[in-house]
């Protein structure tokens, strides 16, 4: 039994807005394929296993990550949600009895701090999940984050479905999360794909496990620019501009 943290980084989605023959996550940000930036930061949070679930061109993804000894593959054949990539890690994690990390493989700006802030949030307060957050004003696409009045976290509502009212929430869901790891793939199970897409969700684990009186928690422990997922070539570039600035200041 493993009680360290580990993490699942999901790298199986087709990227057709790149148009590009290269699978998304191995495109470079500075020098190198933007995953690997993601694995950075995984690993300055003391992640010792790490699980990156490939998909679209699997081989090619894995094959230039095989050279890392603390990296283990699942593979996601059918592209069914971000959910049910997370079902094809448990397999590798079967022995894992503590928090796990579910991140992006396309968010190379993620920063190890940030990271390690939503764990140690996880661990103090004994949640079931904790969901990473960042406020913005430049909200348009992006799942919000509802709070009741005393500013408990009760769901996260796609922008598609959001009311008025919610449409003008700033803090967002950055898709990084910190789950107590049993309890990940318990709520797993109770997954249904019941949505426009007929895809399995990792935000409905957190009501799931809110329903299931679990501790869930939303914390803005990050700041807007490490949520940018890259889609677009026009999104790669703006990325390695952020990067750059970083690295000069």
């Amino acid at each position: 039994m493993s009680t360290s943290p580990a993490a699942i980084i999901l790298a199986a989605g087709k990227s057709t807005r790149m148009k590009s023959e290269l699978p998304k996550v191995l495109h470079k940000v500075c020098g190198k394929p933007m995953i690997e930036h993601v694995l950075d930061a995984v690993r300055q949070t003391g992640v010792t296993k790490i699980v990156v679930v490939v998909g679209h061109k699997a081989e090619q993804v894995s094959g230039a990550l095989d050279h890392h000894d603390d990296v283990e593959f699942a593979l996601q054949a059918e592209q069914k949600g971000t959910g049910h990539a997370v079902m094809m890690a448990e397999v590798a994690l079967r022995d894992h009895t503590g928090p796990v990390l579910v991140l992006a493989g396309d968010t190379p700006l993620l920063k190890g701090g940030s990271l390690k802030g939503l764990l140690d949030e996880q661990q103090k307060n004994e949640a079931a999940c904790v969901v990473g957050t960042a406020v913005t004003a430049n909200n348009a696409g992006l799942g919000r984050i509802v709070r009741d009045d005393s500013g408990k976290f009760l769901r996260i509502v796609e922008h598609k479905d959001a009311s008025s009212e919610e449409l003008k929430i700033e803090e967002i869901n950055t898709g990084c999360f910190a789950f107590d790891g049993p309890e990940l793939f318990n709520a797993l199970k109770e997954l249904r794909p019941e949505n426009q897409q007929a895809e399995y969700y990792l935000t409905d684990c957190a009501e799931i496990l809110l329903k299931q009186g679990k501790t869930v928690l939303a914390a803005n422990r990050l700041d807007i620019q490490e949520a940018m997922g890259v889609n677009t070539q026009d999104q790669l570039s703006e990325v390695e501009g952020v990067m750059k600035q970083r690295k000069a200041g």
